[in-house]
């Protein structure tokens, strides 16, 4: 997928990314990914943020909330990692799993361009 592609070069191109993922939160599978180290499994990240999404998603459905998640933004000590469910038919149950340099960051750039990456991406 040429596009797929093209998408996950442009967030490897924020600032402080570390890595990214599209992921399918049905299966846990990353359907693609850049980036990434030795020391850092995106595999293995993208398969465990889908547990955050479906819990959250669980969590919205209780509580009665028929609003779209935009993004979930975990914050540790040195890092930031973005989640980003795709929206309308063609990314429905996929999400961009974006890990980030907190250093290096500024989060609401990154959140700026992961949302026009998604409005671009046709998956």
């Amino acid at each position: 997928m040429p596009e797929m592609d093209v998408a996950l070069k442009d967030a490897m191109q924020i600032d402080g990314a570390i890595g990214v993922a599209l992921v399918d939160y049905t299966s846990g599978m990353a359907l693609g990914i850049a980036g990434g180290s030795k020391d850092f499994d995106l595999a293995v990240a993208a398969a465990g943020n889908t547990d955050v999404v479906r819990s959250k998603l669980r969590a919205m459905e209780m509580l009665g909330i028929r609003e779209q998640i935009e993004d979930i933004l975990i914050t540790l000590d040195n890092q930031y990692h973005m989640i980003r469910p795709l929206k309308g038919r063609s990314g429905e149950g996929l999400f961009l799993y974006l890990a980030l340099t907190k250093t290096r960051a500024n989060l609401a750039m990154a959140r700026h361009q992961l949302k026009r990456i998604e409005t671009a991406l046709d998956v």
